[in-house]
């Protein structure tokens, strides 16, 4: 469970080796913590907390609002009126088609 939890049933999934950043964790695990917020996720959804959302995500990186150096997995059960607003701090840009494809190549190149 979330030490500070944003809404009752906030919890974190976290490998059990601490890793700091997703690229270093095998993929094995990072697909497992998927696995598991999902199963949690689901005995969230049929237990008397009665959510009717969920937001759930990673920060990687302490650029990025990491608060402890190793990832874990925020399920945060969300609820109408709630009041809780996700936000990025900044206004959304339109970037043109052009820009998009430029950017989407770079990182199509450096998949290997």
């Amino acid at each position: 469970m979330d030490l500070n939890p944003i809404n009752p049933g906030h919890l974190l999934v976290v490998p059990i080796k601490p890793i700091e950043r997703l690229t270093s964790l095998d993929s094995k695990i990072a697909s497992h913590l998927f696995e598991i917020a999902q199963k949690i996720l689901k005995a969230i959804e049929i237990s008397e907390l009665k959510i009717e959302g969920a937001n759930i995500f990673i920060s990687d990186g302490e650029v990025s609002g990491q608060e402890v150096p190793h990832i874990h997995l925020h399920i945060i059960p969300r609820f109408k009126g709630d009041k809780i607003k996700i936000s990025f701090g900044k206004p959304f840009k339109r970037e043109s088609r052009q820009e998009l494809n430029r950017i989407a190549a770079i990182i199509s190149d450096a998949i290997s």
